[in-house]
């Protein structure tokens, strides 16, 4: 099963849009599980465990297993091994972006060798960082193109005047030839994320596995990149901790199907207690965002 269909059956099954982030920063863990082996990997089961029926999906942040070396990587896997036995599909945070023969290293290491069923991408060099994740075709890129951090406008705001000329198999033409890519123009002025949602799009047209990022602190844009698309699949950061409002974020970014938005809670759910109810709590708050996403839906 492809990262969509396994994705679609566990929102229907638990009609949940929700997906829990497994940032398991060691610093931050229960005394309770770091006098165990592998306390990462202990707290995720646990989280896990209690968190199970109230999500979509997870998506542990590479970061922070990387930072702890050997044990943290073994963490990382035994983590996703154990949501491929409850058969839940994961979202590994990496935010790879690389030429082509290195990012073909990364996907290797994110695909064959962790075992993922999606990535989070960089498009920053363009395509030939991005195809090597592409040509696994049941797996899933998520591409970044408005990120929930406040200074993500010292770049992606930026307007630019033209679309690039690239290869004409993509559909795009050079700039000044009042060609139209989903409408626009590509002599029309627009923000840089808006060129990068258009070539997102592009790109899942060649490859039909090929989403987006779109942080929720960015009601707005979310809704000018939904308009591009209803078919697209939104992974939104950005719900929790950082202060997202979920009834702009909802109504900016759903499709016509009550659908189409993977929206993300870490911290808030995972650290919602830091004693030995840390499970119980997790297990808690990820049932109120769920039933709060769902009212707004």
């Amino acid at each position: 099963m492809g990262f969509v269909q396994n994705l679609q059956k566990n929102i229907s099954k638990n009609n949940s849009l929700l997906c829990v982030g497994l940032d398991a920063d060691k610093a931050k863990l229960p005394q309770s599980v770091l006098q165990l082996p592998l306390p990462q990997f202990a707290f995720n089961k646990a989280i896990i465990d209690a968190t199970l029926q109230y999500v979509s999906c997870y998506k542990p942040n590479s970061a922070f297993y990387e930072s702890c070396g050997k044990e943290g990587l073994e963490s990382l896997e035994k983590t996703i091994e154990y949501l491929h036995q409850k058969d839940v599909p994961v979202v590994l945070d990496v935010k790879r972006g690389d030429i082509g023969n290195t990012a073909q290293q990364f996907a290797i290491s994110a695909y064959d060798e962790l075992g993922a069923d999606s990535v989070t991408l960089n498009p920053y060099m363009g395509l030939d960082a991005i195809e090597p994740f592409l040509n696994y075709r049941d797996k899933y890129s998520f591409v970044l193109v408005k990120t929930s951090n406040s200074t993500s406008g010292d770049f992606q705001d930026l307007y630019v005047t033209s679309l690039p000329s690239i290869s004409p198999v993509l559909g795009v033409f050079r700039a000044g030839e009042q060609e139209n890519v989903y409408g626009v123009a590509v002599t029309t002025p627009s923000p840089l994320y808006m060129h990068v949602a258009r070539k997102v799009l592009q790109w899942n047209e060649l490859y039909n596995n090929c989403g987006m990022v779109v942080g929720a602190t960015y009601p707005e844009q979310l809704a000018e990149i939904r308009a591009l698309s209803e078919q697209s699949w939104i992974l939104v950061p950005g719900i929790g901790k950082q202060g997202g409002d979920l009834e702009k974020t909802l109504k900016a970014g759903l499709n016509k199907d009550k659908e189409g938005l993977i929206l993300v809670s870490a911290r808030e759910i995972i650290f919602a207690s830091s004693g030995g109810d840390f499970a119980e709590k997790a297990g808690e708050k990820a049932k109120e965002t769920r039933d709060a996403i769902n009212l707004y839906r």
